[in-house]
């Protein structure tokens, strides 16, 4: 079930980079049609697989004795399991269309943020449903009433996200969107602590840090490798953002640097 998942959520981003590598090839309307159809629907499997993963990590999924998951695709795919991946797929799309606010100018700009407002709307009206979901099914169920300041930070940011959209300042907008992200993974993994998959079948069976971790040489090579190439990942990206931060138009002369 979960590797059919796995399995599914790649083959959404390997579609994503080849359409991105191959819609410039030919300037046929057909051909860049194709292209932005396998650009959408890969985007689309993959935040929905994602989230629907994370849905069903915090609430908890069948796990035997032998710390193997007896579910199929299907049983991921439940209700709650839906909500979540919708609402990935919705506060993804926010994300995105705030840094489209970022860099175009004039009537795109426009349009963009007008659909930026209706996307802050139904995200914000998703995610309220989802936390409250999340807060029976993963801390009241558990015991803790009080889920803390992060899973609150996480509401709070995104409702706050239409201020800076309605006064068009799409860079906090996106700042904010981001923001909740984080926050809503904090509070994912200090909810499960020290699970890594939760036994809805027996919580003596589920998997945690300790008994599903690597060896202590693994750990150790991964993140020596991490501490070095991950910021340098960053900084990468950070400077290509940065290379192309000028606004653009429908105006082709927009795009020369």
């Amino acid at each position: 079930g979960f590797y059919l998942a796995l399995f599914l959520l790649l083959v959404g981003l390997i579609m994503r980079g080849i359409a991105f590598e191959y819609r410039s090839k030919d300037a046929s309307p057909k051909w860049r049609n194709t292209f932005d159809w396998m650009i959408a629907i890969g985007s689309f499997l993959s935040a929905l697989l994602l989230g629907a993963a994370f849905a069903n990590l915090a609430r908890g999924v069948p796990i035997d004795e032998n710390m193997m998951f007896t579910g199929n695709l299907f049983t991921l795919l439940n209700p709650y399991g839906l909500l979540g991946g919708v609402t990935t797929v919705v506060i993804f799309l926010l994300h995105g269309a705030n840094f489209l606010g970022l860099k175009l100018e004039g009537e795109l700009r426009e349009r963009v943020n007008g659909f930026a407002k209706k996307l802050w709307v139904t995200a914000s009206v998703l995610y309220i449903i989802l936390a409250v979901f999340t807060y029976i099914a993963g801390f009241w169920a558990r015991g803790v009433i009080n889920p803390g300041f992060v899973p609150v930070a996480a509401v709070a940011v995104l409702l706050a996200t239409g201020y800076f959209l309605n006064n068009k300042m799409e860079g906090w907008a996106f700042i904010i969107v981001a923001l909740n992200i984080v926050l809503t993974q904090v509070t994912f993994f200090s909810m499960i602590f020290p699970n890594v998959m939760i036994s809805s079948t027996n919580p003596a069976y589920s998997l945690t840090i300790y008994n599903a971790s690597s060896s202590q040489y693994t750990l150790t090579v991964m993140s020596i490798v991490a501490l070095i190439f991950v910021p340098i990942v960053l900084a990468y990206q950070g400077w290509t953002y940065y290379m192309f931060r000028k606004r653009i138009s429908a105006d082709k002369k927009s795009l020369v640097y």
